[in-house]
């Protein structure tokens, strides 16, 4: 099995769409009546779900009309924020093909499929012509990618000089074995993470200026703490990040706690832009 088939396997579910639309009828939703708001407790996988969302895309600097890639789009949480707090026209691409069929039912259920669209693809193949997009972000995916430097380069042969990228990724901070499995390995041959100056090292290599840089794990940490205490007073809600998760999920994030306590890792923004 590739490294790719690997992961795409650990994030596939076999029934996720079902799964989502019962959560959504037991939480009191109507799926055919759905606001991107809606969605938020299940379709923001990384760590600070939409609040970190929010303030990440804010320094993107994104602008209506602006064609954005969104690398690892997941069933597409972030791209539908995107789209209808900036006004952005947003392709999102994943490994994982149910991924991909889940984000675009999802958006024509709040209804931004004019806005909106997600295609099965690599980051270190993307299927698009060069300068093709005016920004490119992603949440959560280099922890997945051992060839950041491949990956950049991909990134910046899509995007136009002067396009920012944005990166919000669980990175290296200390050394010490991680324990498995967490949100995005259920094994260490699927786990890739690696340092901010790795990154740092990587864009410039590609033609990239990083402009700002931000260490979110006190954050982290925090948000950790109120979904396990929510978790232990009430038990899984009926709608959350557990459904992508699955039966380990209680185990994933006491593991990334563990790791994060001990300052092993931390999830890190970088903004960055393409040279001219």
């Amino acid at each position: 099995m590739t490294v790719e088939a690997g992961v795409s396997g650990h994030y596939s579910h076999g029934a996720l769409e079902r799964a989502i639309l019962a959560a959504l009828q037991s939480s009191g939703k109507d799926p055919d009546r759905l606001t991107p708001a809606d969605l938020a407790p299940v379709d923001e996988f990384h760590i600070g779900g939409r609040l970190a969302t929010v303030e990440f895309t804010a320094q993107l600097g994104f602008k209506p009309g602006l064609r954005l890639l969104d690398i690892g789009c997941g069933i597409g949480g972030a791209s539908r924020h995107v789209a209808e707090a900036y006004g952005c026209q947003v392709q999102g691409i994943d490994l994982t093909d149910e991924y991909v069929r889940v984000a675009a039912m999802l958006a024509k259920r709040v209804g931004l499929a004019d806005k909106v669209a997600y295609r099965q693809a690599s980051a270190l193949d993307l299927p698009f012509d060069a300068a093709s997009f005016d920004g490119a972000y992603m949440l959560h995916v280099g922890m997945n990618i051992a060839d950041k430097g491949r990956l950049a380069a991909e990134v910046a042969r899509v995007l136009k000089p002067g396009a920012v990228f944005g990166i919000y990724d669980v990175m290296r901070e200390g050394k010490g074995d991680l324990t498995f499995p967490l949100p995005w390995a259920s094994e260490p041959a699927y786990s890739f993470v690696d340092s901010a100056d790795r990154y740092r090292t990587c864009l410039a290599d590609a033609g990239f200026t990083v402009e700002r840089e931000r260490n979110r794990r006190e954050f982290a940490i925090e948000f950790f703490r109120q979904m396990q205490e929510r978790w232990a007073q009430g038990g899984l809600p009926p709608l959350g990040l557990h459904i992508l998760m699955g039966e380990s999920a209680r185990q994933k994030i006491a593991n990334i706690v563990t790791g994060l306590k001990a300052g092993l890792i931390a999830p890190v923004e970088i903004v960055s832009r393409k040279r001219a």
